[in-house]
């Protein structure tokens, strides 16, 4: 996590060397994007009139992980056990992590209020994503897959002081279906005939919407 935030900030700051590093932005902000999530992001506004180019970083820990209507793995006590039941009576537990890297291209739409800035943004995702179902003694298994796609969003700054906003972020990202590779060496393509079942039992963003909150600072 913390080598893809110092190459985010790298990325950024070659960005931004066009315009001396007048204006750039660092911005941290927290909220829900299908979990917990924060995102560290860098941007550099007016590279070229309104269009400015931002990259960040999100990390989110997702409310599920595993489909709870999903067949229990190991340890099967019955013909219509699910793994939702297997966490009900405590044999199982799930966890889960979603890291998105993003580099958007951004369109600053002025002041809407006196003090109030606004930008539009939309570009590439790259998600690195994987979920656990834990059996205890009777053992685990964690499913990772990485995935592009597209996303796009509003941002809106308000003025604290002269270099610290309060921010808000408002967007939606898209992540197209990708091979599925479990602890156990397996790995499942799109194409293999069993990929329906290991992409319906592992939850992971297809459309993601977000929304959070948080500062950003003016170099």
């Amino acid at each position: 996590m913390k080598k893809l935030i110092s190459l985010t900030i790298l990325a950024a700051a070659a960005t931004a060397g066009a315009q001396t590093f007048n204006n750039v932005q660092l911005g941290l902000t927290g909220g829900y994007a299908g979990g917990l999530s924060g995102e560290v992001f860098v941007h550099a506004p007016n590279v070229v009139g309104p269009v400015g180019v931002k990259v960040g970083v999100a990390y989110t820990r997702p409310s599920d992980a595993i489909n709870d209507a999903s067949p229990e793995l190991p340890g099967i006590s019955g013909p219509n056990q699910t793994f939702g039941a297997a966490k009900q009576a405590g044999r199982a537990s799930e966890s889960g992590s979603q890291t998105v890297v993003s580099v958007d291209g951004t369109y600053g739409l002025g002041e809407v209020a006196p003090g109030l800035d606004t930008m539009v943004y939309g570009g590439a995702r790259y998600g690195m994503f994987k979920s656990t179902e834990d059996y205890g003694s009777s053992g685990s298994t964690t499913y990772s897959s990485n995935a592009f796609g597209v996303g796009a969003g509003a941002m809106a700054s308000y003025a604290l002081t002269g270099n610290l906003s309060l921010v808000g972020d408002l967007g939606a990202d898209y992540f197209f279906k990708s091979a599925i590779t479990t602890s156990k060496g397996d790995t499942i393509s799109t194409n293999d005939g069993s990929y329906s079942a290991f992409d319906s039992r592992v939850i992971r963003p297809g459309t993601n919407f977000k929304a959070r909150i948080g500062v950003k600072y003016i170099f």
